[in-house]
C-alpha cells in the first residue's frame, strides 16, 4: 500500500483523478488515431510518425508551458489547455464524419492535440510538490505514472469497444466531453500561484533560465542524458505497434488494444513495484535492472508470433518504461527549487519526448528499409550499449542530496538605493583573501560558485587572481537588470545558504568578503 500513500492528500487526489480522466481521453483519441492511420495508409513510416506527431508536441512546447506554468496561475493554465484539448477532439470528429480525413492531416490534428499533453505534463507534474510531503514526492510522481498507464489500458480498450460500436468520428466527440467534464474539475480546484512579491520575468528570459539552470545542475545534466538515450531506443516497441498488430500478426483493432493494454499493465506493475525496489536497490542498479528489461522486452516483440507472447513482451517493456522515467523524474524533481520547478520539469520531459521523436522516425525508417523484426532487433542491442556508455559518465549515485527549503534573507545592499528594476546589466564583485596554499581548494569550491551564478541567471562569471597578491581573489558575475539581481537574494536556499558558508570559510579576516554593485553606465551620445 506504500505506493498508493500520496492519495490521502485531498488536493493530489483531486489532481490525480483529473490527470487520470484526461489522459484516458488522450489515449481514446490517439489510439483512435493511431488504428485510423492503417487505413489511410499503408507506409510504415507514416504510421511510426504517429508516434512522433505525439511525442514532438511535448517536445515543442514543454519548456514554454513551463515558463507560463512558473509565472501564472497553474490551475488556470491547466484550464486554458482543457479549451484547446476540446476545440481540437470537436475538429476530429466533424472532418472524420464530414469524410475529409487524409492521412496528412490525420498527423496535423495529432500534433495538435498533442499540443495539450505537451502544456498540461509539465504543469501537473510541478504541482506535485506543493500538494504533498517531501516524503512521500516520489510516491506521488509514480502514481502520475500509475494514472498514464491505467489510462493507457483503459483508454485503447475503450477506444476499441467504441469504434467497433458507434465508429471512428464518433469517438472523437466523446474525448470532446471528456475534456469538458475534466474542465470543470480543473475549475472547482485550488489555485497555485507564485509567491513572489517581484514583477514576473519576461517570457523568453524564463524560458532561457529554465534551460540554463537544467544545464548548470549536475542532477539535471544525468537525468537529461539518460532519459534521452533510454527513450530514443526504448519508443520502437510504441512507434511500431500498429505494424506489428496489423502486419506480424494478422491481428485487427481488437489485438492492437489487447497489445496496448499489456504495454500498460506491465507500466502499472512497474510503479507498484518501485517503493520495494528502492528500498533493495540503488539508482543505478534500478536503470540497469530496467535496461536490461526493456532489451529483452524488444527482442521478445521481434519474435513473437502470437498475441499473448507479444503481451508478455510489452508487459516487460511497459514496466521498464515507466519504471526508468520514474527514477530520473524523482532525481530531477529532488533538485529543482519551487521558483524554477515547472521549466525544470518541462526541460526534462522536453528531453524524453526529443528521444522518442527521434527514436519514433528512426525505427519507422529502419522498418521501412529493412522489417519491423530487424528494427526491433537493432534498438535493443543498441540500447545496452548505449546504457552501458552512459552510465560510465553519467551515474546517480554519486548525487548528493540537496536541501532546497527556501531562506528569507533582506537584500542589504538595496536598501536606500534607487535604481529602476529594468536597469542594468550589473556587475558583482566579491573580494576574498584567502591563504595561497588552500588556492586549489578554493578553486574547487568555486567551480560550484561558478555553477550556482549561472543556473541563477548570470549571464557571465569569472574569478581572477591579484598577480601582485597571491591570497586576493575577485569574483564577478553578470546579470541582465537590477531586478534579476533581487531575485537571486529571493530565491535563496538553505543549499544556496550552505554555499556561501564554504566559500566564505576560505576568507581570512573578521568580515566577511567585500560585496559590490556596479551598475553599466552608458557612454552613448544622449
Amino acid at each position: 500500500m506504500t505506493a498508493w500513500l500520496p492519495l490521502r492528500h485531498s488536493a493530489y487526489r483531486a489532481l490525480w483523478l483529473a490527470s487520470l480522466a484526461t489522459l484516458t481521453g488522450s489515449w481514446i483519441a490517439d489510439s483512435t488515431a493511431a488504428w485510423l492511420m492503417t487505413s489511410l495508409s499503408s507506409s510504415p513510416l507514416m504510421v511510426a510518425l504517429m508516434a512522433s506527431a505525439v511525442s514532438f508536441p511535448i517536445l515543442l512546447m514543454a519548456l514554454p508551458a513551463g515558463a507560463v506554468a512558473d509565472l501564472f496561475d497553474r490551475r488556470m493554465v491547466l484550464i486554458v489547455t482543457q479549451v484547446w484539448v476540446t476545440v481540437v477532439s470537436l475538429a476530429l470528429f466533424a472532418v472524420s464524419l464530414g469524410g475529409r480525413m487524409t492521412a496528412e492531416l490525420l498527423l496535423a490534428l495529432t500534433f495538435a492535440h498533442g499540443i495539450g499533453s505537451a502544456i498540461r505534463l509539465p504543469v501537473v507534474a510541478a504541482m506535485t510538490p506543493g500538494l504533498v510531503p517531501r516524503a512521500d514526492l516520489p510516491n506521488a510522481l509514480a502514481l502520475h505514472g500509475v494514472s498514464f498507464n491505467g489510462a493507457r489500458v483503459i483508454g485503447p480498450v475503450l477506444a476499441g469497444l467504441l469504434l467497433s460500436w458507434i465508429g471512428g468520428a464518433w469517438v472523437f466527440l466523446v474525448c470532446a466531453v471528456i475534456s469538458i467534464a475534466v474542465m470543470a474539475a480543473f475549475a472547482r480546484g485550488a489555485t497555485q500561484q507564485r509567491t513572489s512579491s517581484l514583477p514576473n520575468e519576461r517570457f523568453v528570459a524564463a524560458m532561457r533560465l529554465g534551460l540554463q539552470f537544467s544545464r548548470q545542475t549536475r542532477a539535471m545534466v544525468a537525468a537529461l542524458a539518460h532519459v534521452t538515450g533510454y527513450a530514443f531506443f526504448a519508443v520502437v516497441m510504441q512507434a511500431l505497434l500498429p505494424l506489428v498488430a496489423r502486419d506480424r500478426l494478422n491481428g485487427d483493432a481488437g489485438t492492437y488494444t489487447l497489445l496496448l493494454a499489456s504495454l500498460g499493465v506491465g507500466a502499472i506493475a512497474g510503479v507498484l513495484a518501485l517503493p520495494a525496489l528502492r528500498r533493495r536497490l540503488n539508482r543505478d542498479q534500478l536503470l540497469a535492472a530496467f535496461a536490461i528489461t526493456q532489451a529483452v522486452g524488444s527482442a521478445a516483440l521481434s519474435q513473437a508470433t502470437n498475441p499473448w507472447l507479444a503481451a508478455a513482451a510489452l508487459f516487460a517493456g511497459g514496466l521498464a518504461w515507466t519504471a526508468t522515467f520514474n527514477v530520473l523524474s524523482v532525481t530531477a524533481q529532488m533538485a529543482l527549487p519551487d521558483w524554477v520547478r515547472a521549466r525544470g520539469t518541462a526541460v526534462f520531459i522536453a528531453s524524453g519526448m526529443a528521444g522518442a521523436t527521434a527514436g519514433g522516425i528512426a525505427w519507422g525508417q529502419v522498418a521501412a528499409l529493412a522489417s519491423i523484426e530487424r528494427a526491433m532487433e537493432i534498438a535493443a542491442f543498441a540500447s545496452l550499449v548505449a546504457f552501458a556508455l552512459m552510465r560510465r559518465r553519467y551515474r546517480l549515485g554519486g548525487l548528493a542530496e540537496t536541501d532546497l527549503t527556501p531562506v528569507q534573507i533582506s537584500a542589504e545592499f538595496a536598501a536606500g538605493v534607487a535604481i529602476e528594476n529594468d536597469h542594468g546589466p550589473v556587475m558583482v564583485t566579491l573580494e576574498y583573501r584567502i591563504n595561497p596554499e588552500r588556492a586549489e581548494e578554493f578553486s574547487a569550491v568555486m567551480a560550484d560558485s561558478r555553477r550556482w551564478r549561472l543556473r541563477h541567471g548570470a549571464l557571465h562569471w569569472g574569478l581572477y587572481r591579484d598577480i601582485a597578491d597571491p591570497g586576493r581573489y575577485i569574483e564577478h558575475f553578470l546579470v541582465d537588470s537590477w531586478l534579476d539581481r533581487l531575485r537571486q537574494i529571493e530565491r535563496l536556499t538553505a543549499e544556496d545558504i550552505a554555499l556561501r558558508d564554504r566559500k566564505n570559510a576560505f576568507h581570512l579576516g573578521a568580515e566577511p568578503p567585500q560585496m559590490r554593485h556596479l551598475l553599466m553606465e552608458p557612454t552613448e551620445r544622449r
